[in-house]
């Protein structure tokens, strides 16, 4: 939903009603994962997508139904039977498709919501998509770490609901929840899809040279808060990193610490430590392996990493905390450019983060989307 968040408020602001199209589970390959968000405008303008084309069209009637009879539902689209003209997704998956109204009476926190995502507050707005009663289906809860606004319908409900929702919250997570009627965690009939809005995750890259500008342009690219950190001034200047958050001027373990200890550090942050420099990635990967983060490499050659590996036995790190680095930095692409080295590591990140292989889609089988 992020991704037409500015557009739908823009709409709210003027009075529109729109028709928003919300995936809420995927089942096998589907192309997009929860959360993946489709607006269809009054005028027929279309924002964001569900399937990157599969059933958009399908969506897109459904979308302005819902603005039409205010009735809000809950769509599955399948495997296409290979006509043409047939709704269907042909990459073999499923998708269930949330489809409701909003406007200023279905939806009138919207402007609080988007003002925390715009100061960085992390908020999560929880859908009833399925309930016995008609009339609490597309009712909101919105719900932030330390306060709430909405109810489901019933204050057991509400209160099952914002614990788990504060729990996917704090995870960074999308998904769905089910209970009984009345909130009831042992109970079936009531389905509620929580959609996070959390900060960008982080990108730390340590090492002011050629290769951390690359860096700064993937990590942005992929949705990363990029900040590049060296100690020597002359190099870590904003015009050289134009594309960075930040640009800090600070020793990299030291930086690190005060992060770490003033919460601004966590498990989906990821550093990429491209000094190869052992007065500054030594104590610096002291620090990192030590953290629960999502991901730490580190540049060098076979040799510069065996020798780095030695003094961080000798620094007292253990096996385990070890192999929690990737070094050599990045998947074999036979990368040779800075621009191509930061594909390298961003394709190692996102195949850490997911689970994937690093194979050659045409060399393996299964499931595309995990």
């Amino acid at each position: 939903m992020r991704d037409v968040l500015d557009e739908l408020y823009r709409r709210w602001c003027e009075d529109e009603p729109v028709g928003l199209a919300t995936v809420v589970a995927t089942f096998s390959s589907a192309p997009r994962a929860p959360g993946a968000a489709m607006m269809v405008a009054a005028d027929g303008t279309v924002f964001g997508s569900v399937s990157g084309g599969c059933v958009e069209g399908a969506v897109y009637d459904l979308a302005l139904q819902a603005v039409a009879d205010r009735v809000p539902a809950v769509h599955r689209f399948g495997v296409s039977d290979g006509d043409a003209f047939a709704v269907g997704l042909t990459c073999g998956g499923i998708l269930d498709v949330h489809v409701e109204r909003v406007d200023r009476e279905t939806l009138p926190q919207l402007d609080r919501v988007v003002g925390s995502v715009q100061r960085g507050e992390p908020v999560a707005i929880a859908t009833a998509i399925a309930h016995g009663e008609p009339a609490v289906r597309g009712r909101h809860l919105i719900v932030w770490r330390d306060r709430t606004s909405g109810t489901l319908g019933t204050d057991r409900l509400d209160s099952a609901v914002i614990d788990d929702a504060r729990g996917l919250l704090a995870g960074g997570r999308t998904g769905t929840l089910h209970y009984g009627p009345e909130g009831e965690r042992r109970g079936e009939g009531t389905t509620v899809f929580v959609s996070s809005f959390e900060p960008a995750p982080r990108m730390l890259v340590f090492g002011a040279i050629d290769f951390a500008a690359a860096m700064a342009r993937m990590g942005s690219y992929l949705g990363y808060e990029v900040t590049v950190c060296d100690a020597r001034p002359v190099f870590a200047t904003a015009s050289r990193f134009p594309d960075a958050d930040k640009v800090v001027v600070d020793w990299p373990h030291r930086y690190l610490t005060a992060e770490s200890e003033a919460g601004r550090v966590d498990r989906r942050t990821v550093i990429a430590v491209l000094t190869h420099d052992p007065k500054f990635d030594v104590p610096l990967l002291e620090v990192a392996l030590r953290l629960d983060v999502g991901y730490v490499g580190a540049m060098g050659s076979r040799r510069t990493h065996h020798d780095r590996r030695t003094r961080l036995q000798e620094a007292g790190l253990t096996e385990t905390e070890l192999s929690r680095l990737a070094s050599p930095i990045g998947l074999d692409l036979g990368a040779r450019t800075p621009e191509e080295t930061a594909v390298s590591i961003a394709a190692e990140i996102i195949a850490l983060r997911w689970g994937g292989g690093g194979l050659r889609l045409t060399d393996s089988s299964g499931p595309i989307h995990g």
